[in-house]
């Protein structure tokens, strides 16, 4: 990919040429984009990024919502087709090995995540990309310009509908539908305004609410589904003549207006094809929401910059922005290891006792009564440099009050995973193996040929199964 950036730097399109806005800009944006636009550095993000993915998406294969969700497509959807379902490697339709893909890269809570949009895109953009790409024989670099496409429309949008929206919809679920439409029809070939009629589609469809998390339910993984799925139907109706709302975020009953507030179409346009979202997106290094992330890397240094273990310490507070009070606020005590993911004091219990909170350690968190007793001596605390920072960085906080009486304080300035802190290859592959093994669709050595496909998805002459 090396010579990739001399040879493009010329011919790259400047989009900000154009006086299309809103919805539209997208629309030509990720229509239009080609390999030749996109600098070398992002087009390596994104098979990193690929990479990460299909760990989270194999580690859910034995997840009981993930069951449920293969079980209704295989009765659903056909039993033959060129797109695979990755947990089991049966083929089926673009849509239901979306939307199956999707479900599964979201349950492990390790996904990728753009701090800034506050959405995980990895989860909606690879499944409709993969879907598709193999249905249509894409090539490797067909695939990743589609999947760049993909992130820079979701980031965009996550963006510009913002806070406000993010505090009752969960914005992968919402953004995520119109990403997914973005990635597919980029594969499918629409031109401008099939693309246009993609994403009014995919937007009318947008829906995902932050309810789910009281009950301890399994809609966050239908968010991701039906995102991906719904931007498959999008774009392949858009493919066939069928028309959408033509300005689906900015219009008068659009998403802006019914789903957010003071939402600017400069955060859609600005900087578009200049500034890249994919490369400013981390990984996830713990197994949890990633709002716990700032808050366990910083409870991690300190305890292992003073030596301390958990009997020394006597209280935890996490010092958080108000999203992380929104999210996290109505779970202190888990009755789900899912829903544990969700916990500041479950997240800090694990880190604190094991110095790392993934897989394993969740799943054995309702029973480790040690883990629960510690749970009780934490709590989080609204700060305002933290709030001020957010969502374009998320610094990590902790007041620690040891046996004894004194108080330690810990700052860290990115989580392990952002772009400032991010992984190396060797991490990803490490982890992205781990978390396949997880599954229990893939051994070390299976695993290590699926890598190999995955790794040189940019040398391929098109994509085929990755279970052959």
């Amino acid at each position: 990919m090396g010579s990739w950036e001399t040879f493009l730097i010329d011919t790259r399109t400047d989009w900000s040429t154009s006086t299309i806005e809103g919805t539209a800009k997208l629309a030509e944006f990720a229509s239009s984009l080609s390999i030749a636009d996109i600098p070398t550095h992002v087009v390596e993000r994104a098979v990193d990024l690929y990479v990460d993915w299909a760990g989270s998406a194999f580690s859910g294969a034995r997840h009981r919502a993930i069951v449920a969700i293969d079980d209704f497509a295989k009765e659903m959807g056909p039993d033959q087709g060129r797109s695979e379902v990755l947990i089991s490697g049966r083929m089926t339709s673009p849509y239901f090995a979306a939307f199956v893909n999707a479900a599964a890269s979201h349950v492990s809570e390790q996904d990728d995540v753009h701090n800034g949009s506050v959405f995980h895109p990895g989860a909606v953009v690879f499944p409709a990309g993969l879907a598709i790409a193999q249905h249509c024989n894409a090539s490797g670099t067909e695939f990743l310009t589609a999947c760049v496409a993909g992130y820079e429309t979701g980031i965009r949008i996550g963006e510009y509908l913002g806070l406000p929206h993010y505090k009752i919809f969960h914005t992968t679920g919402t953004a995520g539908a119109l990403a997914a439409a973005a990635v597919a029809g980029r594969l499918l070939k629409l031109d401008s305004q099939q693309m246009l009629n993609a994403l009014g589609s995919a937007g009318t469809q947008a829906a995902g609410l932050w309810e789910f998390l009281k009950d301890a339910a399994d809609s966050k993984q239908l968010h991701t589904a039906n995102a991906a799925g719904n931007g498959v139907i999008a774009a392949s109706l858009a493919a066939r003549g069928f028309t959408g709302a033509k300005q689906i975020l900015e219009g008068e009953k659009g998403m802006a207006a019914g789903m957010s507030s003071n939402c600017a179409l400069e955060k859609i346009s600005t900087g578009l094809g200049v500034r890249w979202g994919l490369a400013e997106t981390s990984f996830k290094y713990h197994a949890s929401c990633r709002h716990t992330h700032p808050a366990a890397d910083a409870l991690l240094e300190l305890m292992l910059e003073n030596y301390l273990n958990t009997e020394d310490i006597e209280h935890v507070t996490a010092h958080v922005h108000q999203a992380a009070l929104d999210v996290l606020g109505s779970v202190t005590f888990p009755t789900t290891v899912h829903q544990a993911k969700f916990s500041m004091p479950a997240t800090l219990a694990l880190i604190a006792i094991h110095r790392r909170a993934g897989m394993a350690e969740f799943d054995g968190i309702l029973e480790n009564e040690r883990a629960r007793s510690f749970m009780n001596r934490i709590d989080m605390a609204f700060d305002p440099e933290v709030e001020k920072k957010y969502p374009a960085s998320w610094i990590g906080k902790v007041s620690v009050t040891l046996k004894d009486g004194t108080v330690l304080r810990h700052r860290v300035a990115e989580p392990k995973g952002d772009p400032g802190n991010t992984l190396t290859r060797d991490e990803i592959e490490e982890k992205a193996g781990r978390l396949a093994e997880y599954g229990g669709v893939l051994d070390a050595d299976r695993w290590a040929q699926v890598s190999r496909t995955l790794w040189s998805v940019a040398s391929s002459d098109g994509i085929g199964p990755l279970l052959v």
